[in-house]
């Protein structure tokens, strides 16, 4: 008899992402001729910028097909320390030997969830906040405890929400700014008292800034401006999506020597080192920095045109409540008591595929059923077309036809 599959208690509780789902469901509808508006995608639209992709197809051509080093190529992790030490105020410099090189910041993440904590640890996660973070630290054994923001403050947390959170067992927190889902951007005096708190209490804090250079605002501010000392802070970035990069499959930490060196032990038992090639395109984009900052400036203008535009076309909806985006590509809106649901954010996401044709992300996925995600990672006539058959849905009862 074939042997039947029961998960192990290592993923047992562990759940599909709601984001790759959506994106998996929308693919499937436009397969078979159905035209469905995808605004479920955390991915920039833009084409990998020239320079990068011709930095690869050099790099190939000289031989960078094989193995690196676990921690990735020296030159690429002194870049990423170069350029962390152009915004770091305080404090020693970032060198390369607290650089590690990994296959996306997702894995940088759950590398450092996993070298950080463990069975008997509580760990903060700000509520909403990107689906994986739950996942990550329940695979590394140890407990997440939501933190649920500040409705009046576009959902962020404060340092007194986090206290009041904490308990004996807490052993660090996850941030995340510019945010996913929501867009909201943590000040500089936001920014501050949290990583007080943490350095007062002993906690590891895991910052994922992997959308600072999508900023409307004015420019988002790194935990290495704000931090008076780096001794219980590591940094998350990657290329992904400032640089349009999401194919590359390259992100970083930035952390203490003592933690890159067991992250990298880790990383090279799992995945050993990212693609060489991509790692090399990836320098391209931190060390070129005339060229990169003129291709993400060109980004980040679009971004914003966009999100301008979107928000415009929700202001025919007064009814319509949603998180200001000052940077990343999403909105964030309110769905609360959506035709009566008991998770109102999963009903309308049904609905709104079902009735109007628009795909998104229920906000259960980020920890808040009264909400939902839509990107705005498109062209722009595309995001205001499906912002405004949200916004439609929303507010026409449910016994009027849809549109």
């Amino acid at each position: 008899m074939p042997l039947s599959f029961r998960p192990s208690q290592n993923i047992a509780r562990l759940k599909e992402s709601a984001t790759l789902a959506v994106a998996a469901k929308a693919r499937a509808l436009k397969a078979q001729g159905i035209p469905v508006i995808d605004l479920g995608a955390g991915e920039p639209d833009f084409d990998t910028p020239a320079f990068i992709r011709l930095a690869a197809t050099a790099a190939m051509d000289a031989g960078a097909t094989r193995y690196t080093n676990t921690e990735g190529i020296l030159p690429l992790r002194e870049a990423i320390a170069a350029d962390a030490n152009q915004i770091q105020i305080q404090g020693a410099p970032v060198t390369a030997a607290e650089v590690v090189v990994s296959n996306g910041s997702k894995q940088s993440l759950y590398n450092a969830c996993v070298c950080c904590f463990g069975p008997g640890d509580d760990v903060l996660i700000p509520i909403p906040s990107w689906t994986s973070y739950f996942e990550m630290v329940e695979l590394a054994r140890a407990t997440a405890v939501p933190v649920h923001g500040d409705p009046a403050n576009s959902l962020k947390v404060t340092a007194d929400l986090l206290a009041a959170a904490a308990t004996p067992a807490t052993k660090g927190l996850m941030l995340n700014s510019p945010s996913n889902p929501t867009g909201a951007v943590y000040s500089r005096e936001e920014l501050s008292a949290i990583l007080e708190l943490a350095a007062a209490r002993g906690w590891w804090v895991i910052a994922d800034e992997i959308y600072l250079r999508i900023d409307y605002e004015g420019r988002a501010v790194s935990a290495l401006e704000v931090a008076t000392s780096r001794d219980n802070l590591i940094v998350i970035n990657g290329v992904a999506k400032a640089y349009a990069m999401t194919g590359w499959r390259i992100g970083w930490s930035i952390a203490p020597a003592a933690v890159s060196k067991a992250m990298t032990n880790f990383q090279g038992h799992t995945t050993s080192n990212a693609a060489a090639v991509s790692q090399h395109a990836a320098l391209a984009a931190i060390a070129d920095r005339a060229q990169a900052d003129e291709a993400v400036s060109h980004m980040v203008a679009a971004f914003r045109q966009r999100r301008d535009a979107v928000v415009h076309a929700l202001s025919a909806f007064p009814a319509v409540r949603y998180v200001h985006p000052e940077g990343a590509f999403y909105v964030y809106i309110n769905v609360d008591g959506f035709r009566g649901a008991d998770d109102p954010g999963a009903a309308f996401a049904a609905a709104v595929l079902d009735e109007y044709q628009v795909a998104i992300v229920p906000g259960s996925a980020f920890g808040t059923p009264n909400w939902i995600r839509a990107s705005y990672a498109t062209t722009e006539s595309v995001a205001v077309e499906g912002l405004t058959r949200i916004a439609t849905c929303l507010t026409t009862p449910a016994t009027e036809s849809p549109r």
